[in-house]
């Protein structure tokens, strides 16, 4: 008899590990660290509502874009917002290089308590796990810097198939990647990246971290899905 293999799939910053301050908290960084300027991030936060990625996710991105492109797309961004605290736009270019080593170094990333114990426990349970997220180039060594290589079986990022959630085509990716699922779920923490995105082509899908009405399925904590997914 065939195994029958079950999968769940995971989004990563926001529902197994986050990055205390985001994008803003990263530039502040920056700013602080090579400038010199104490910053609240709060006030990065505005410039910073556009021009990533999954901010137009009706539109397919080249995939599998060297990482170096990938972030040299988004300089602009990084630019407009330094400019927008009061810095000349030469010296602004300057400091919007230093981003990327900012926001990607896994020493300022964190798991939530609950992650590793309820992956850990899906796995004794039959369960494997993948990772559908919207991310940056470096998402993979995150995940390994951050210890959950070893109970991740597969890994899809947007960053490589320039698919970026809801677009269904993010899902058939990671859905193409799984090995004869019998049985598939999505995870997420947004309520229209993860869940009405998967919803649309058909995956169940689970609302964790937060409440939203348009959510058929809610779970205030990791281990609190195994009330879904029996």
């Amino acid at each position: 008899m065939a195994l029958q293999r079950k999968y769940l799939i995971w989004d990563f910053d926001g529902t197994l590990a986050y990055r205390p301050g985001q994008w803003s908290g990263a530039m502040a960084q920056v700013l602080h660290r090579f400038a010199g300027l104490e910053v609240d991030p709060a006030s990065l936060r505005p410039s910073l509502q556009k021009g990533f990625p999954w901010h137009t996710p009706d539109r397919v991105n080249p995939p599998m874009l060297a990482a170096a492109d990938w972030w040299d797309s988004l300089l602009p961004v990084f630019e407009d917002a330094f400019v927008g605290c009061g810095l000349t736009p030469d010296r602004a270019k300057a400091l919007a290089g230093n981003v990327r080593p900012t926001y990607a170094d896994v020493a300022e990333w964190r798991l939530f308590e609950d992650t590793k114990d309820v992956l850990k426990g899906l796995l004794d349970e039959g369960w494997k796990h993948a990772i559908l997220s919207n991310h940056v180039p470096e998402l993979r060594s995150l995940v390994d810097g951050l210890g959950l290589s070893p109970l991740i079986d597969r890994i899809v990022n947007s960053a490589e198939t320039g698919f970026e959630k809801p677009h269904p085509g993010a899902f058939q990716a990671a859905l193409s990647s799984l090995d004869d699922p019998a049985e598939v779920w999505m995870i997420g923490d947004s309520i229209n990246a993860d869940i009405l995105g998967a919803e649309s082509v058909g995956l169940r899908a689970i609302l964790v971290r937060c409440k939203d009405p348009r959510a058929q399925r809610i779970a205030e904590s990791l281990s609190d899905v195994r009330r879904f997914i029996g």
